[in-house]
């Protein structure tokens, strides 16, 4: 009996329940779509990572001298710590470096050039033979094979023999070249730590070629005299679950103590990967804790619009509780039949939103940075998600049959005792609750802008999400909802007041309706502010993750292009590499640039020099961080520049004639036409006259060719014991003489001297552009001068400006921005060598990188703006958030619109009786329309203006505290919040003329059904 009576009793209601099951639908599958999406958005940015992810990034190497006997227990020892630690046994190379070796013929000299030999597992696989064989074991003269630049420095050929003796061990070593081989990426991350065998020589104290690779069982046999061996485990991580990086990190990071405590006393063991995935998984973390703010704004507002529908119904049944109640219905019967019907409207969609989900995120893949970053979320429903769904499906029953429950105690006669006009104020609102829900939302908010993310230390020591700080947005949009309707009641009595002073009736109607009974227009107020409210957060969260996607690209660049690597190398010499880089396809200015850490009056900081008159062209500064332009920063930077004496024409060589009164070691200083400065030793000049000669073209480099002209700057010497003075007789360019001024120079105990070619006056101040933290330190601000100490040498300077944060700084780095000449010339002033151009800044206006994947000699890394801004754009973790508010918004003004609905059309059929008598006494349909569009207008008009001041207050507090790098890192430089007002108009007009649509199409049925009057029970 009862199945039957809980069946009729809810299709007495159709309307309301059909309404009541469209929320508990969209707000299960939504939910449950969510869900799936955090879980596979953590999923995908974890394997998007470690696929990724850099050879030093993941392989971890273990070193420790082996002899032939001690090797073998060793390498068992190793391999097998090393399985214990990975999921899955990861691949093992091993390698070895010899002690030195005398080069063929040199054993008797004191200072021979040396050579080395090694062995690698699979140097077959990076590298190719360009003629001969790859070694192998066996006995009799031993098998190597070696780079091609090697070859080409020492003059070894496939088929040579030769004999030679180690510098600690004199056993001789007889050898026969079997192949020479060339690396397939000499400069790549794998090489790092071997210069020799990535560029066949190291000069220094000694010349060292090589390495000679031969067989591991021939080296271990031959070459393992107490030396380094290095296996290196590169694991396959792609697999890896978020659940996984925590305990991966922790075993890893373990090897090297396990490996000693098992007897291995020397082994040392060094990875990256411990610190990434620990990194990592506090990324995922919040990653998924970020996205419950969306899915929790998307819980109260599924809430309040179901409560919404849920007070509507009970409203409507009233009086039949009441005479239920009255004919002997206990509480208990009502409660069941009450329970009854809202699960019957809420168990399927709890059945039905667990397939309803992947659909829905199928939507989400056609997310430009979702089909960017490559992922593709095809999540499936499992046992989990079937709980999300019931657990929703089961709270929005309880939330459905709550009124229902609250007035099964009045009788009839109570009930119509109580129905009349409502009052002005809410519950709610009587009781403060919605003051006390401020306080909250604003302990939340300010937490969340102190530790920078939802996620902090449990008391356990780990981390995990605070369910405060992912509460507050939602309960902020809550709560700034719940304070706006306390102007309901003042707004719609001010609208009474000027409507009642004109001659219209339906404006007059309309707001005395409004005035009359408040709370039936509050309700559908605050889920419209709410869902606004929503809508424009989202928007303005996504546009403001994209913008500090680009600063942040742009921030770490510096400028369009920035090439770093060697300052000087065989193929690229100093004079050699800008005219390179200027060649590039795309590329409109360029400027060398020194750019390290160094010590500024005792703060460590970074020094970043670049060409003062090039800043505006590419230096990508944002005008927020700077109370100067780049324009003025550019004309205000440059300072005092060092004259120098250009020499005519394009020489290959210059030659030097001087004469020296003691024996001086001397160094000459120029720059090419590109502005690049360095230095070249002249040797040791002996006492009487000295010719030098300078090779020009070798500072360029094999390959490089110079940009002329070349200009002599200066010529420094280091201190004597005595003093030793020079006279600087000839000068020629290509054997023709170059008319030079007076040149002489004193040099004695007091440290290095320096004499310029041509002289000016001592250099004024240096002009700086500081960062705040370093101009605070220094106490200088724009405008002032002062002294500063640049790497313990104190400078003069003058602060031209003050940034928040300097382009290629991280955060809360100090840093100096200073013009590359001035800085240069002050250098020189002080008989200081020219600091190296370390990297290159360019300004292009295409893919300039692409062309230097043809050049891998050049050994440069590229870091190019567009391409980093692509990369971060396309990290799954970073943009994650973006799909779920997406997700949110859309079923937030769904929520919206279907609240909206339901309360005007039951609204409207309460007062069928009242439209009915209004049209007896003449009332046309046009002000019946009028008297509906001026309630509904007040309704929407207030809730569209309420919801956007609230989104506006909200995103200021909350959105620059939940854009994360993909690190869970805070973004440098700092989130400025972006708000698309052109998007968030276009959604306000449609949302209005979606609502209006409604209002409308009301109107019409009231027309159509002929409003006849009924008595209401």
């Amino acid at each position: 009996m009862r199945g039957p009576l809980v069946v009729k009793r809810a299709f007495s209601e159709p309307l309301l329940l059909l309404a009541a099951f469209g929320s508990i639908l969209l707000a299960t599958t939504t939910l449950v779509a969510l869900t799936m999406y955090a879980s596979s958005i953590a999923d995908a940015g974890v394997r998007r990572t470690m696929e990724t992810a850099s050879y030093q990034q993941t392989a971890t190497t273990i070193s420790t001298p082996v002899t032939a006997e001690t090797y073998p227990q060793i390498d068992r020892s190793v391999r097998a710590e090393v399985a214990r630690a990975y999921p899955r046994p990861p691949a093992i190379t091993t390698s070895f470096r010899s002690d030195s070796y005398a080069m063929p013929g040199q054993e008797d000299q004191e200072r021979p050039e040396l050579l080395r030999f090694g062995s690698y597992d699979g140097l077959d696989r990076h590298a190719r033979l360009v003629s001969g064989v790859w070694p192998k074991p066996g006995d009799g003269p031993v098998e190597a094979a070696i780079s091609l630049s090697a070859a080409s420095a020492t003059g070894f050929e496939v088929g040579r023999e030769f004999t030679t003796r180690g510098r600690l061990d004199p056993r001789p070593v007889k050898v026969r070249v079997v192949g020479v081989f060339q690396l397939n990426d000499p400069f790549g991350e794998r090489w790092t730590g071997e210069q020799l065998l990535s560029r066949g020589v190291e000069r220094g104290e000694f010349t060292t070629y090589g390495p000679l690779m031969v067989a591991r069982d021939t080296f271990v046999a031959r070459f393992a005299t107490n030396v380094n061996a290095t296996w290196i485990a590169e694991p396959d991580l792609r697999t890896l679950t978020p659940e996984q990086l925590r305990p991966l990190a922790g075993a890893i990071a373990g090897v090297g103590q396990r490996l000693t405590a098992g007897g291995c006393a020397g082994c040392v063991a060094v990875s990256h990967l411990p610190e990434m995935l620990t990194q990592l998984g506090t990324a995922s973390l919040v990653a998924r804790s970020t996205m419950l703010i969306p899915v929790l704004q998307l819980l109260l507002l599924a809430a309040y619009a179901l409560m919404l529908t849920a007070r509507l119904l009970a409203d409507h049944r009233r009086m039949e509780v009441a005479l239920l109640r009255s004919r002997g219905a206990g509480t208990v019967r009502l409660a069941a039949l009450a329970g009854g019907e809202a699960l019957l409207v809420a168990l399927p969609c709890a059945v039905v939103a667990p397939f309803l989900g992947p659909p829905l995120l199928a939507l989400v893949n056609l997310l430009p940075w979702i089909r960017a970053s490559g992922v593709r979320l095809a999540p499936e429903a499992d046992l989990g998600t079937f709980l999300v769904s019931f657990g929703v499906a089961l709270a929005s029953a309880v939330l459905l049959m709550l009124p229902a429950l609250a007035g099964a105690r009045r009788t009839y006669v109570e009930e119509q005792s109580a129905r009349g006009r409502g009052g002005g104020r809410g519950l709610i609102e009587r009781a403060g609750a919605d003051l006390a829900l401020l306080v909250v939302a604003g302990l939340a908010i300010w937490q969340l802008r102190r530790y920078g993310a939802p996620v902090t230390t449990t008391a356990a020591g780990g981390l995990g999400i605070d369910p405060l700080i992912i509460s507050g947005p939602a309960l902020a949009l809550l709560t700034g909802g719940m304070l706006g309707l306390r102007l309901v009641p003042r707004i719609s009595r001010l609208a009474e007041k000027l409507t009642s002073r004109r001659p219209t009736l339906a404006p007059a109607l309309g707001a005395w309706q409004v005035s009359r009974r408040p709370l039936k227009y509050a309700g559908p107020a605050l889920l419209l502010t709410m869902a606004i409210a929503i809508g424009i957060v989202s928007l303005a969260t996504a546009a403001t993750w994209r913008s500090s996607q680009l600063d942040q690209a742009r921030h770490q660049a510096g400028a369009d292009l920035r090439l770093s690597g060697p300052p000087d190398s065989p193929e690229l010499g100093a004079f050699g590499r800008g005219t390179a880089f200027a060649a590039l396809p795309g590329v409109t200015a360029a400027t060398p640039a020194f750019r390290g850490q160094t010590d500024v009056s005792g703060e460590n900081a970074l020094l970043l020099a670049l060409d003062a008159g090039k800043l505006d062209e590419l230096f990508h500064l944002r005008p927020d961080l700077s109370g100067q332009s780049v324009g003025e920063l550019s004309r205000t930077l440059a300072g005092d520049r060092a004259g120098g004496l250009a020499l005519p024409g394009r020489p290959a060589t210059v030659t030097l004639e001087a004469e020296v009164s003691a024996d001086l070691p001397l160094r000459l200083v120029l720059s090419d036409g590109l502005g690049v400065w360095r230095d070249v030793s002249l040797g040791v000049l002996k006492q009487g006259t000295n010719r030098v000669e300078v090779d020009l073209k070798a500072l360029a480099g094999r390959s490089g060719t110079i940009t002329y002209p070349v200009s002599l700057l200066g010529l420094v010497a280091t201190a004597q014991e005595s003093t030793a003075n020079l006279t600087l007789n000839g000068l020629r360019a290509d054997g023709r003489e170059v008319t030079a001024p007076a040149l002489t120079m004193s040099v004695g105990e007091k440290g290095p001297a320096m004499t310029p070619f041509v002289r000016r006056p001592e250099p004024g101040p240096m002009p700086i552009v500081l960062t705040a933290d370093l101009a605070a330190s220094l106490k200088l601000g724009v405008g002032q001068s002062g002294r500063a100490s640049i790497d313990r040498r104190v400078v003069p300077v003058k602060v031209v400006g003050v940034v928040e944060s300097m382009p290629t700084t991280t955060a809360g780095q100090m840093a100096v921005l200073v013009d590359w000449a001035t800085m240069q010339a002050h250098e020189l002033a002080a008989a200081q060598l020219p600091r190296p151009a370390t990297e290159w800044w360019l300004a292009t206006g295409g893919s300039s990188a692409a062309a230097l994947d043809g050049h891998p000699e050049w050994d440069v890394t590229a870091l190019d703006e567009r391409e980093l801004a692509a990369t971060l754009r396309d990290d799954p973790l970073a943009s994650g958030l973006q799909g779920a508010l997406m997700l949110g918004f859309l079923a937030a003004l769904v929520f919206a619109a279907l609240g909206f609905l339901v309360n005007a059309a039951v609204a409207a059929r309460e007062r069928m009786a009242e439209f009915a008598i209004l049209r007896a006494l003449g009332v046309g349909s046009r002000q019946m329309f009028g008297i509906l569009a001026m309630e509904q207008a007040f309704v929407v008009g207030l809730s569209l203006a309420a919801g956007t001041g609230l989104a506006l207050v909200v995103g200021v507090l909350v959105v620059p505290h939940i854009v994360l790098t993909g690190q869970a890192a805070a973004v440098t430089p700092g989130v400025v919040l972006d708000i698309p007002w052109a998007a968030t108009g276009l959604m306000l007009a449609l949302v209005a003329g979606v609502l209006f649509a409604i209002v409308a199409g009301l109107a019409r049925n009231l027309r159509r059904q002929g409003h006849g009057l009924r008595e209401e029970h």
